[in-house]
């Protein structure tokens, strides 16, 4: 869920400052970037909870799911248990449960993405190839899409592949922040014990991720750029 607020927010924000370049929006949102890679998560964590829990009550303190609520747990993601056996008020409280959570654990990400996006939509935006498709008359729009956007997402995919292995190193504070009973917890707990059979357990958890998220990312780098495909 961070992951998905940091590049559904993230992209379209670093796009949107690169073609404000110069302005009052980019400043802000630099601004913004750079104030976001150096707020510490739990203080972040702490803060949202404050303003959005307790002082204004529109989201839950902590936990993962209403205990009121009599729902089907299948695979213990409450989400997908949700959507499966079609309770679908479990699966939305299970959501609502996920944001402030998301919101605290994925600003760094954001912000960085933002950063990377940024720079490589200038970057792109100065290279001969997209002055040629402006000369020959193409709609700006499609010169934004095909040429800028599409060559500038790849150090961008690079980016999101190195922050989803980061994020689990920033889960154990947020979970514990919101008393969610998750891995980090779970972390925090084999460490405190001394259980090293699941701390083994985790660091092999950690680079199957790695290594998943590297493939994918090579698998994305194809899709993107087809020049980048091995024939």
């Amino acid at each position: 869920a961070a992951l998905l607020v940091a590049v559904v927010l993230g992209i379209p924000l670093g796009y949107l400052a690169a073609r404000r370049h110069g302005s009052a929006l980019d400043t802000t949102l630099v601004g913004g970037s750079l104030l976001g890679t150096v707020i510490p998560v739990f203080f972040l964590a702490y803060l949202l909870k404050l303003v959005f829990a307790v002082q204004l009550g529109w989201l839950p303190t902590a936990g993962r799911q209403d205990p009121r609520i009599d729902a089907t747990h299948v695979t213990n993601f409450y989400v997908l248990d949700g959507l499966l056996t079609r309770e679908w008020d479990a699966s939305w409280d299970a959501v609502v449960h996920l944001v402030l959570p998301a919101l605290a654990l994925g600003t760094i990400p954001l912000a960085i993405i933002v950063r990377i996006t940024r720079a490589s939509v200038l970057e792109v935006t100065g290279q001969d190839y997209v002055r040629t498709a402006e000369a020959k008359g193409l709609a700006r729009s499609l010169v934004r899409r095909r040429h800028v956007l599409r060559n500038a997402l790849l150090p961008v995919l690079t980016t999101v592949g190195l922050q989803t292995g980061l994020l689990l190193s920033g889960a154990v504070l947020t979970e514990t922040v919101f008393a969610i009973n998750g891995i980090g917890s779970y972390l925090f707990d084999s460490i405190s014990t001394l259980d090293y059979p699941v701390l083994q357990g985790f660091i092999l958890f950690i680079a199957l991720v790695y290594a998943l998220v590297n493939l994918l990312v090579d698998v994305g780098y194809g899709v993107i750029d087809p020049r980048v495909r091995v024939s």
